[in-house]
């Protein structure tokens, strides 16, 4: 793809020298740049996408514990991927890791592709991410564009494109293209990457410490408040949601929620969509009927809430004691001792409300 920029020779020059001399100076000491291993690279990409660092490397350092190499992950049975994986969110990226991983370890004989078509193709990898760890795991000259280096670019050429757009990341890679210096690439993606985050952030971005503010477009124009522009898009909808707490005696009821949809084959509790809390009694007694539930008690303990991407859950959590457990219930239901609730992966929403519960 063309560039409709002509970019100064000698601007890129200094851009590429700047930001690798800064960088050598001012990265951060980040567990997964303790070497290049392609697996780490891997895991530590798709740990930071739509999180924040300084959640991820907690997180990062129990599951390269865990799982130490590619062989490790690979041969691990999936609920003690989800596991690991727990209180990180977007669990179709655990999903599609373990899937991709397992893939490497059948036909690559464990070796990461160092091969732009070869790794593409595998499970959860896209052109962000194969540039980073071709860059970075591989020394290629391969773009990495995320929402940093994005925002980086609109502030260093003043571009104004829409940054929700496809065609403007197209653009944005094109530009990578031409000033990702040969010899360096990984350095050079990551300096990108880690100015980004630490000094051209999305709100006061700090230009007076910026290593290549003398060649900033809209820093000269005094317009980086007002980049990149990205175009707002809706709120997430709103939904009542009642969240089920089923014990009976020591034993308590999980859910296995549909491998389809919202958080998709996670362990969960009973849930009840489009149920609002003043309707909830009501409602709710003749399903627990259908259910064969014979109640001991029943009671609202609180509210909570929970943003997704898309959804906005208004939840009410409510107990319900049975007097015992019906005998034809939902293939999707599973009884355990209380116990036992640690042993199981259940996303972050359901986690808070088990919280409340015990």
């Amino acid at each position: 793809m063309t560039v409709d920029l002509k970019l100064n020779v000698s601007d890129v020059k200094v851009i590429q020298e700047e930001l690798l001399n800064w960088y050598q100076i001012h990265k951060r000491d980040l567990p997964w740049r303790k070497n290049r291993d392609p697996y780490r690279v891997w895991v530590s990409e798709i740990m930071l996408q739509q999180t924040r660092v300084d959640t991820v490397i907690p997180y990062y350092e129990r599951f390269m514990k865990q799982f130490p190499t590619l062989q490790d992950l690979a041969q691990a049975p999936e609920e003690k991927v989800l596991k690991a994986w727990e209180g990180l969110g977007y669990y179709s990226r655990a999903r599609n890791l373990h899937t991709a991983v397992k893939e490497v370890a059948e036909k690559y004989n464990g070796k990461v592709p160092d091969d732009p078509k070869k790794i593409s193709k595998l499970k959860g990898i896209g052109p962000y991410t194969a540039g980073a760890i071709l860059s970075i795991a591989y020394n290629r000259k391969s773009p990495a564009v995320d929402g940093n280096v994005m925002r980086v670019f609109a502030r260093l050429f003043a571009l104004k494109d829409d940054i929700a757009l496809a065609a403007t990341r197209k653009k944005m890679e094109a530009i990578a293209e031409q000033i990702i210096p040969v010899d360096s690439p990984g350095d050079f993606n990551q300096s990108l990457m880690e100015l980004g985050a630490t000094i051209c952030t999305p709100i006061g971005p700090q230009c007076l410490f910026c290593p290549v503010h003398a060649v900033c477009n809209a820093y000269k124009q005094g317009i980086q408040e007002e980049l990149p522009y990205k175009k707002r898009a809706k709120p997430p909808q709103k939904v009542s949601v009642l969240f089920l707490g089923v014990t009976c005696g020591n034993q308590f009821l999980i859910e296995k929620r549909a491998e389809r949809g919202l958080l998709k084959g996670m362990w969960s509790l009973p849930t009840l969509e489009n149920m609002k809390e003043d309707q909830a009694e009501t409602d709710l007694l003749p399903i627990c009927k259908e259910w064969g539930f014979l109640i001991r008690d029943m009671r609202k303990i609180g509210n909570l809430e929970h943003i997704f991407s898309h959804r906005h859950w208004k939840i009410t959590l409510i107990t319900i004691d049975l007097q015992e457990k019906p005998r034809d219930f939902s293939s999707n239901w599973k009884w355990i001792r209380q116990d036992q609730i640690k042993e199981f992966a259940f996303p972050t929403a359901y986690r808070k409300a088990i919280d409340m519960l015990f």
